[in-house]
């Protein structure tokens, strides 16, 4: 009544104060009556929190009472029923409160407020509500606008209570949601972490540290994208002062011993075997090279360090050395700080064999030796050659008098451990299959040594422990696989195939199964692996005495034993061997590999008769040389792709010439750009300087207004031009081509005469453009024999000149086609501007001799004039001759010509 009274004042009362008063009242009553208050309450709870948002004290006391409602914070122990009714309760009130994902998104607003009585319950009631309904918490969460990056935001909030609780509510956001995982981190969540471990004292440190190590294994645990963000922000290399924890070791609490656990599990985490072998090799070459392993065979190899903590160490080392060979070389490297010191893997091996240590330290041992074997075939033959008899050393003691003092003690799981870890030292290993043959045992005095198969196969006999059979088998059964020469061995010893076949055909009991079953793989390895160099033991006969002695159907029953065995599918699941307790130790991970790759062939090869063996084996040596072909076709591949490779590069070593050269010619044809505009200028200053001197003097006496040093260096060009010219004249072929062209050029000059006469006749010549001269020549005839031959030897110079000047053009082309691989341009260029100096003064020279000519044709025209007078016409409205000034044609081109553009005062010849 009272609840329902305090609920009915909260929805009407006007009076903040009045609402304020009757919230903190329901929140005094929560804990005690939690059914009652969620009931009634809530939806009022949840009305204050989006209408009174400007007073933070009401808000305050409207999340403490929604945090009572939903976690049930109760203390002291309550039996089970009514903790399972607690939890029910807490269950169904958060399913009200995420009835409307607005609600989610209201609370993920408030945390936005600084003030503390608002902030921190709303920090513990989203955490009570992840831990009831998580999933659909994190749903609404990551659909909400920034809503990651609020609850971020908690990280950096100065005050620890609120930072800490923080932690705990990302711990909850994160578990098992791989793209708010992902969120976080790109938030800069490993900084701020790595940061706050660091401040509060990394392994030393208290439950902050223990509660950041959890997020941040969250974070990396099974998500690959935030392990490469770990690695590619050199993340790893700050882990490294986490495990310098110092000489004095004796003082361990249990907060440090939580705290570095955790930091192993997150270095496992970064290097564990079911990431992708490249992101695993990458983080395993971070760590050796940060110093990191160094560190962690420190702590291996120091006094005082807690059993689990060594055993987890342990863990971790193995997984950071496992397949990188780096990491493999130093870790055989490290020597324990002993008198006098002796490899780390001894000192680990000796635990392993000793029955007084703890299991779980003994199975980190044999999980670090395989680990230190597995693809690495050096580490490998340095085991295997401990046990061979050159080089054995009665004063020290080796890997390998270890694992034959495990393998032959009387301690079954010693036996299993040594069989284990001498089996990795052949995994995938021709060579050191064969060289374990060589080893010799001396059993006992005054009798010969037995070899280490025989050996073996003596204990198998003698009907020792399941566990001890089990492991010799696996030894066994890896070593002859894939050996054909460890399978002639075993088969020599007359009695072996006796005992296989006597156990696999009895009927035994449900321990003595998985023993049968393993019998016949080895009897199976023998088959499919033999030679058939030994007559009683050929695969044929062998295959025979199965279906006498077991039958085949027999046979595939037992050997389907071993995959259907409970302790076989956990082996497999992953390389760590993690067993509850000794006597469930019964399989190896790689021997798990080894027996789902040979249970199929096994089962076959028994099946087959002898003609299907050898279609078999043909069809085997017809693969084997299609493989052949195909690895000749593969390294002609290679060749061709190196040669391709050397091309390429070739190919880009002359495109860069090339561009070298492109860029050479650019910049020399620029510069035959410029002496091509020097040349038209010193052009057009000749042709003016002529127009102006023409006024004043017609035979040829502008050169007078030169200046004297240009007036010695024309004289010389015209001494040259001279030479050339002679040169040129003996040269020519075709004197018939030169005559056509001079009578052309005849023809030219009489029909202009003809045009002048008509213009004069037809009165269109004004009398003001004559020269003032009133003599008249004695003569109307035209010109005389000798001005007409001067004339021809004029026009005939001035054809000459033109044919040299088109040599030129064409020397001067092939000169600019020969740029890329010439290099003397400059000189070149040089040659190419004295020849176009001396084609100036060519053409200066035949311009004088124009004007000399058209001073005749002035006199000619005088002399018409007279007559005309003579003959009563009149001549006042007579059109001077206009006066020229000569160009080349180079000044235009032959579309100028064509269109007249010299029309005017200008003339071109």
């Amino acid at each position: 009544m009272q609840i329902q009274k305090l609920c009915d004042r909260v929805a009407s009362s006007t009076l903040l104060e009045d609402r304020r008063d009757a919230v903190r009242a329901l929140k005094s009553l929560s804990k005690k009556y939690r059914m009652e208050v969620g009931t009634q309450a809530m939806d009022h709870l949840i009305n204050i929190l989006q209408t009174d948002r400007s007073d933070s004290e009401i808000l305050g006391y409207a999340l403490d009472t929604l945090y009572n409602v939903i976690c049930n914070d109760e203390e002291e122990e309550q039996d089970e029923n009514a903790q399972k009714q607690a939890d029910d309760l807490s269950l169904q009130f958060t399913d009200t409160f995420i009835q409307d994902p607005e609600h989610v998104t209201l609370l993920l607003t408030l945390l936005e407020e600084f003030d503390f009585h608002v902030r921190w319950p709303g920090v513990k009631l989203l955490t009570a509500l992840l831990k009831n309904q998580g999933p659909q918490i994190q749903g609404i969460i990551l659909v909400s606008p920034m809503g990651v990056s609020r609850l971020m935001d908690l990280l950096a909030d100065s005050r620890e209570v609120i930072r800490n609780d923080g932690l705990l509510l990302l711990q909850q956001l994160t578990k098992g949601n791989a793209a708010i995982q992902k969120i976080v981190a790109f938030e800069n969540a490993f900084e701020r972490l790595l940061d706050i471990i660091t401040e509060e004292g990394s392994s030393d440190g208290g439950i902050v540290v223990e509660d950041c190590l959890l997020l941040l294994l969250n974070l990396l645990k099974n998500n690959s994208s935030n392990q490469n963000f770990f690695k590619e922000g050199s993340y790893i290399q700050r882990m490294k002062p986490w495990f310098e924890v110092g000489d004095d070791n004796s003082g361990w609490s249990a907060q440090k011993v939580t705290n570095l656990h955790l930091m192993l599990q997150l270095v496992r985490v970064m290097v564990s075997p079911v990431n992708s072998p490249g992101a695993t090799a990458s983080c395993q070459k971070s760590m050796f090279q940060c110093g990191l392993l160094q560190q962690l065979c420190t702590i291996l190899m120091a006094t005082g360090v807690p059993a689990d903590i060594l055993t987890e160490t342990i863990n971790t080392v193995s997984e950071v050395i496992r397949g990188s060979q780096v990491n493999q070389d130093y870790f055989a490297s490290v020597n324990a700080p002993s008198n006098p010191p002796r490899p780390a893997i001894v000192v680990l091996l000796m635990s392993m064999v000793n029955e007084r240590q703890p299991f779980v330290l003994r199975c980190a041992v044999l999980y670090c030796f395989q680990c230190f074997l597995y693809k690495n075939q050096k580490g490998q033959g340095e085991i295997v050659a401990t046990l061979l008899p050159s080089t054995i050393d009665a004063n020290s003691i080796s890997a390998g008098q270890l694992l034959c003092g495990g393998l032959f003690s009387a301690d079954s799981l010693s036996n299993w451990c040594a069989a284990v870890a001498l089996a990795h030292a052949l995994q995938d290993n021709l060579t050191q299959k064969e060289q374990l043959l060589r080893v010799q045992l001396a059993t006992s005095l005054g009798k010969p040594p037995v070899s280490l198969l025989q050996q073996c196969t003596n204990i198998l006999s003698q009907g020792s422990k399941v566990q001890t059979r089990v492991g010799l088998l696996m030894l066994l059964c890896t070593w002859i696989s894939n050996c054909p020469i460890a399978v002639t061995h075993f088969l020599h010893n007359q009695e072996n195939v006796p005992f296989l076949t006597a156990q696999i055909s009895e009927n035994l009991g449900e321990d003595e199964r998985l023993v049968q079953g393993l019998c016949a793989l080895l009897l199976g390895i023998c088959i499919y692996y033999n030679d058939n160099s030994l007559e009683n033991y050929t695969k044929e006969k062998l295959k025979q005495l199965i279906e006498k002695r077991i039958g085949k159907e027999n046979f595939v029953e037992k050997l389907g034993f071993i995959t259907k065995h409970e302790l076989y599918s956990r082996a497999a699941q992953k390389p760590q061997p993690v067993f509850p307790s000794p006597e469930q130790m019964l399989f190896d991970h790689e021997f798990t590999k080894l027996v789902k790759e040979l249970e199929g062939v096994i089962t076959k090869a028994v099946h087959k008769s002898s003609e299907e063996e050898k279609k078999e084996e043909e069809v085997k040596k017809t693969l084997e040389q299609h493989d052949n072909i195909v690895t000749q076709y593969k390294e002609l591949i290679r060749e061709q792709d190196a040669q391709l490779q050397e091309l390429k590069e070739q190919v880009a070593s002359m495109t860069s010439q090339n561009e070298q050269l492109q860029a050479t010619i650019t910049q020399q044809q620029s510069q035959i750009q410029q002496h091509k505009d020097q040349y038209n200028i010193l052009k057009l200053k000749l042709a003016k300087e002529n127009q102006g001197q023409s006024n004043s003097q017609g035979d040829g006496s502008q050169v007078n207004g030169l200046q004297t040093e240009e007036l010695t260096q024309l004289r010389e060009e015209v001494e040259e031009l001279r030479k050339q010219h002679s040169l040129l004249q003996t040269q020519l072929s075709d004197k018939d081509a030169l005559i056509s062209s001079l009578v052309s050029i005849f023809f030219f000059l009489f029909f202009l005469s003809l045009c002048v006469l008509a213009l004069l006749f037809w009165g269109l010549i004004p009398e003001r453009c004559f020269k003032s001269s009133d003599t008249l020549p004695s003569s109307d005839s035209s010109l005389d024999a000798a001005k007409m031959a001067e004339l021809e030897s004029r026009l005939g110079a001035q054809t000459s000149e033109m044919e040299r000047l088109k040599v030129c053009e064409n020397i001067r082309a092939e000169l600019e086609k020969q740029l890329d691989s010439t290099t003397s341009t400059v000189a070149i260029l040089q040659t190419e501007k004295e020849k176009l100096q001396t084609d100036v003064q060519e053409s200066k020279k035949e311009q004088d001799d124009l004007l000399m000519l058209l001073a005749d044709q002035d006199q000619k025209i005088t002399s018409l004039k007279k007559r005309l007078k003579d003959l009563g016409e009149t001549v006042e409205k007579l059109l001077a001759f206009p006066k020229f000034t000569i160009c080349t044609f180079d000044e235009y081109s032959p579309e100028d010509l064509k269109q007249n553009k010299h029309q005017g005062n200008t003339a071109c010849l």
